[in-house]
Protein backbone atom coordinates (compact mmCIF):
# COMPACT_ATOMS: atom_id res chain seq x y z
CA UNK A 1 0.00 0.00 0.00
CA UNK A 2 2.51 2.40 1.08
CA UNK A 3 4.12 2.34 -2.97
CA UNK A 4 0.12 2.97 -3.84
CA UNK A 5 0.04 5.76 -1.40
CA UNK A 6 3.35 7.56 -2.99
CA UNK A 7 1.67 6.84 -6.60
CA UNK A 8 -1.59 8.50 -5.66
CA UNK A 9 0.64 11.60 -3.86
CA UNK A 10 2.68 12.07 -6.99
CA UNK A 11 -0.78 11.82 -8.92
CA UNK A 12 -2.16 14.82 -6.42
CA UNK A 13 0.99 16.75 -6.81
CA UNK A 14 0.86 17.17 -10.90
CA UNK A 15 -2.03 18.44 -10.12
CA UNK A 16 -1.16 21.25 -7.63
CA UNK A 17 -3.70 22.88 -6.30
CA UNK A 18 -7.00 20.52 -7.69
CA UNK A 19 -9.23 19.02 -5.97
CA UNK A 20 -8.84 14.80 -7.12
CA UNK A 21 -11.27 12.25 -5.58
CA UNK A 22 -10.92 8.70 -5.24
CA UNK A 23 -12.98 7.60 -8.48
CA UNK A 24 -10.78 10.32 -10.46
CA UNK A 25 -7.49 8.51 -8.78
CA UNK A 26 -8.97 5.55 -9.86
CA UNK A 27 -8.90 6.62 -13.50
CA UNK A 28 -5.32 8.09 -13.41
CA UNK A 29 -3.90 5.43 -11.76
CA UNK A 30 -5.52 2.13 -12.56
CA UNK A 31 -5.88 1.35 -8.90
CA UNK A 32 -9.36 0.41 -7.46
CA UNK A 33 -11.33 2.50 -5.85
CA UNK A 34 -11.58 1.57 -3.23
CA UNK A 35 -7.63 1.38 -2.78
CA UNK A 36 -7.32 5.02 -3.46
CA UNK A 37 -10.19 6.14 -0.94
CA UNK A 38 -8.75 3.82 2.08
CA UNK A 39 -5.15 5.52 0.90
CA UNK A 40 -6.39 9.03 0.82
CA UNK A 41 -8.28 8.66 4.09
CA UNK A 42 -5.19 7.35 5.58
CA UNK A 43 -2.72 10.65 3.72
CA UNK A 44 -5.65 13.17 4.94
CA UNK A 45 -5.52 11.28 8.75
CA UNK A 46 -1.28 12.16 8.34
CA UNK A 47 -2.41 15.55 7.51
CA UNK A 48 -0.38 15.91 4.69
CA UNK A 49 -3.97 15.89 2.42
CA UNK A 50 -7.00 17.71 2.81
CA UNK A 51 -10.56 16.13 2.87
CA UNK A 52 -12.80 18.50 0.98
CA UNK A 53 -16.49 17.81 1.54
CA UNK A 54 -19.44 18.55 -0.69
CA UNK A 55 -20.79 18.29 -4.31
CA UNK A 56 -17.69 19.29 -5.24
CA UNK A 57 -15.06 17.60 -3.08
CA UNK A 58 -11.77 15.42 -3.23
CA UNK A 59 -8.68 16.16 -1.94
CA UNK A 60 -5.91 18.26 -2.06
CA UNK A 61 -2.51 18.18 -1.23
CA UNK A 62 -1.87 20.30 2.03
CA UNK A 63 1.96 21.69 1.26
CA UNK A 64 3.80 21.84 -1.76
CA UNK A 65 5.15 19.01 -3.40
CA UNK A 66 8.98 20.39 -2.17
CA UNK A 67 7.62 20.03 1.33
CA UNK A 68 6.43 16.45 1.64
CA UNK A 69 9.15 14.16 2.07
CA UNK A 70 8.79 10.91 0.92
CA UNK A 71 9.94 9.80 4.30
CA UNK A 72 6.60 11.54 5.53
CA UNK A 73 4.34 9.55 3.10
CA UNK A 74 6.06 5.98 4.19
CA UNK A 75 5.80 7.04 7.99
CA UNK A 76 2.04 7.58 7.29
CA UNK A 77 1.25 4.46 5.63
CA UNK A 78 3.70 1.81 7.57
CA UNK A 79 4.85 3.68 10.70
CA UNK A 80 8.38 4.35 11.49
CA UNK A 81 10.83 3.24 9.19
CA UNK A 82 12.67 1.13 10.96
CA UNK A 83 15.12 -2.11 9.69
CA UNK A 84 15.23 -3.68 12.74
CA UNK A 85 12.85 -3.31 16.09
CA UNK A 86 15.50 -2.66 18.62
CA UNK A 87 16.06 0.57 16.68
CA UNK A 88 12.43 1.95 16.25
CA UNK A 89 11.19 2.53 20.11
CA UNK A 90 9.33 -1.37 20.05
CA UNK A 91 8.39 -2.90 22.85
CA UNK A 92 9.52 -6.10 20.99
CA UNK A 93 12.41 -7.52 23.43
CA UNK A 94 15.17 -9.00 21.21
CA UNK A 95 16.38 -12.15 22.96
CA UNK A 96 20.17 -11.37 21.71
CA UNK A 97 20.02 -7.49 23.00
CA UNK A 98 22.66 -8.20 25.71
CA UNK A 99 24.65 -10.34 23.52
CA UNK A 100 24.29 -8.79 19.76
CA UNK A 101 27.32 -8.05 17.92
CA UNK A 102 25.32 -5.04 16.05
CA UNK A 103 23.99 -3.66 19.21
CA UNK A 104 24.66 0.11 18.22
CA UNK A 105 25.19 -0.21 14.57
CA UNK A 106 21.40 -0.73 13.37
CA UNK A 107 20.41 2.51 14.49
CA UNK A 108 23.71 4.03 11.77
CA UNK A 109 22.00 1.98 9.68
CA UNK A 110 18.74 3.24 10.41
CA UNK A 111 19.42 7.09 10.66
CA UNK A 112 20.89 6.63 7.53
CA UNK A 113 17.90 5.06 5.47
CA UNK A 114 15.51 7.98 7.44
CA UNK A 115 18.02 10.95 6.21
CA UNK A 116 17.91 9.17 2.60
CA UNK A 117 14.16 9.52 2.70
CA UNK A 118 13.87 12.91 4.41
CA UNK A 119 16.10 13.83 1.54
CA UNK A 120 13.80 12.93 -1.23
CA UNK A 121 10.30 15.25 -1.63
CA UNK A 122 7.64 14.55 -4.13
CA UNK A 123 8.87 17.44 -6.35
CA UNK A 124 12.17 15.31 -6.41
CA UNK A 125 9.91 12.00 -7.43
CA UNK A 126 7.58 14.54 -10.13
CA UNK A 127 10.81 15.75 -11.93
CA UNK A 128 12.45 12.02 -12.22
CA UNK A 129 9.29 10.30 -13.37
CA UNK A 130 9.74 9.16 -17.09
CA UNK A 131 6.84 10.42 -19.53
CA UNK A 132 5.83 13.09 -16.76
CA UNK A 133 2.68 14.35 -17.32
CA UNK A 134 2.29 18.90 -16.02
CA UNK A 135 -0.22 19.37 -14.51
CA UNK A 136 -1.01 21.74 -17.51
CA UNK A 137 -1.32 18.79 -19.44
CA UNK A 138 -3.21 15.94 -17.14
CA UNK A 139 -6.91 15.53 -17.69
CA UNK A 140 -9.10 17.45 -15.85
CA UNK A 141 -10.20 16.24 -12.35
CA UNK A 142 -14.08 14.70 -13.11
CA UNK A 143 -12.91 14.66 -16.56
CA UNK A 144 -13.86 10.78 -17.59
CA UNK A 145 -16.98 10.92 -14.97
CA UNK A 146 -19.04 10.60 -18.19
CA UNK A 147 -17.37 7.74 -19.77
CA UNK A 148 -19.35 4.63 -20.14
CA UNK A 149 -17.32 1.45 -20.80
CA UNK A 150 -18.99 -0.42 -23.79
Amino acid sequence: MTDYGVVIMCEMARMGDGVLTAPDLSLRTGLTVPTAAKILRLLAKGEILTSIRGAHGGYRLDRKPSEIAIAEIIRIMEGPVAVTSCVDDSDDDCVALTCCPMRGGWEKINRAINSALEGVTLADMLQDAPGNITPEAAPAPGAFENVVAE
